[in-house]
């Protein structure tokens, strides 16, 4: 039998369910749905726009904390930012509502492709049945987050949902993990952390005592030049079962 922890705690997005990963691919067809609202400017022209700008806006950490828990005005703020860049770098005015439509059509599309990860169900309740205390820690607004958990039937399978829009703190912080660890009544060697995000679910974790799990879904590997050296690395939730 493998060797488990005492607790695993366990990120939602991109962990669990496919939700955010490749947003280049998820624009390009929004951007090519709009195509004939863009034109000339071509959608892969507006891809790029997009997520530069996106880049940049999530780059700032204040900016990041106040704007992760309503994703659909951050989306909005965002499109309408990288029209307004374009404009001002010579493309044409766009049509007043297009930032709104593109952005809002972005943020349908991302709902409508979500989907658990092949073996999550499985996995997880396999894990609770060799006793293994389990424990969601999820940032984003309480609705969105909630809507997710009863969507995809998680709430019976974990020992504590920790939501951050609930309890008005979330990862990186260090007592989001923490508040996780004295709900399942166990110490952080002896428990788990796993998640798709190197420094939430890997190097935060590992400052505390943590052993750390990477869910690279995508299996792309570390990124070039990574200080963060997860535990271990996964790329399907499965391996969490093995040997």
């Amino acid at each position: 039998m493998p060797n488990f922890p005492r607790a695993i705690l366990f990120d939602l997005d991109d962990t669990i369910i496919s939700a955010y990963a490749r947003p280049e691919l998820a624009w390009l067809t929004v951007t090519s749905e709009l195509a004939e609202h863009l034109a000339p400017l071509t959608p892969e022209e507006a891809t790029r726009a997009v997520a530069d700008y996106a880049a940049d806006f999530w780059s700032d950490e204040d900016r990041h904390r106040e704007h992760r828990q309503d994703l659909g005005a951050a989306r909005r703020k965002i499109v309408a930012g990288a029209l307004a860049r374009l404009n001002a770098e010579g493309r044409q005015p766009f049509a007043a509502d297009l930032a709104v439509r593109l952005a809002d059509r972005f943020t349908d599309y991302r709902n409508e492709q979500m989907t658990l990860f092949e073996g999550a169900h499985e996995t997880l309740d396999a894990l609770k049945r060799h006793g293994v205390r389990l424990a969601l820690v999820t940032n984003g607004a309480a609705a969105d987050q909630r809507a997710k958990v009863a969507r995809f039937d998680l709430a019976p399978r974990f020992d504590h949902i920790q939501i951050e829009g609930e309890h008005g703190f979330g990862k990186p912080e260090e007592r989001a993990y923490r508040h996780a660890l004295e709900a399942l009544k166990v110490e952080p060697h002896e428990a788990w952390m796993v998640g798709d995000n190197l420094e939430w679910e890997v190097a935060a974790p590992q400052r505390l005592g943590i052993f750390a799990i990477w869910h690279d879904h995508v299996g792309d590997g570390l990124p070039h030049g990574s200080p963060v050296r997860p535990d271990r690395i996964i790329t399907r939730l499965s391996e969490l079962l093995d040997d």
